[in-house]
């Protein structure tokens, strides 16, 4: 079995059990963008994730680590061909070294972005470019480690009036969090790493 049907399986499993999604739209009242991100795990042994740190100048999300992705453009025939676009603008990710898993759950965020996350499996080692307007460094966790619930810690902020919680994620020298840490926590119960023995 491919590490792309292995993730499929998994994911499809997944989707029958009834998870509740952190999300934090609750936390405004605009209306909410589609956007799709990009999870790319690479084929290797022991597999990995690219993630990236957003320029340290850009205004919204500065310095933070993120999946490759962004907003759905009109002519982006979907939240795939939108995440497969923004990944090749962003790391210069050639869409067909791309294969496509599935979609994990919506998550939608208090700065008004309805995102879905687009899982796939790329190969190891491609030549990938961060842009040098918008990513500041792009890097490779290991697929285990990232969804090791023992990797992540739940937190708490006073925020607009109320407790906001956060997960957090430590790897190296980058700080995982927020929209893109919860990302990860949901789709470590859907592939099912919450379940597993610690």
């Amino acid at each position: 079995m491919t590490l792309a049907d292995q993730l499929r399986e998994q994911l499809t499993h997944g989707h029958s059990i009834d998870h509740a999604v952190l999300a934090d739209e609750r936390w405004t009242d605009e209306p909410l963008h589609p956007a799709a991100v990009l999870i790319a795990v690479t084929d290797r042994e022991n597999p990995g994730v690219i993630l990236t740190r957003r320029a340290s100048h850009l205004r919204k999300h500065a310095g933070q680590v993120a999946f490759p992705g962004g907003r759905v453009d009109p002519d982006d025939a979907d939240v795939v061909a939108a995440a497969l676009r923004e990944a090749q603008e962003e790391i210069a990710l050639d869409p067909r070294q791309v294969r496509i898993v599935g979609t994990s759950d919506r998550y939608k965020t208090f700065t008004g972005f309805d995102i879905i996350p687009v899982l796939a499996v790329i190969p190891p080692d491609l030549p990938l470019t961060p842009h040098e307007h918008e990513v500041e460094a792009l890097f490779e966790v290991p697929l285990d480690f990232l969804l090791s619930p023992a990797n992540r810690e739940r937190k708490a902020i006073d925020f607009a009036g109320g407790i906001r919680h956060y997960y957090e994620i430590i790897w190296g020298d980058h700080r995982i969090w927020g929209v893109t840490a919860a990302i990860i926590a949901n789709l470590s119960k859907r592939l099912g790493y919450d379940d597993l023995p610690a």
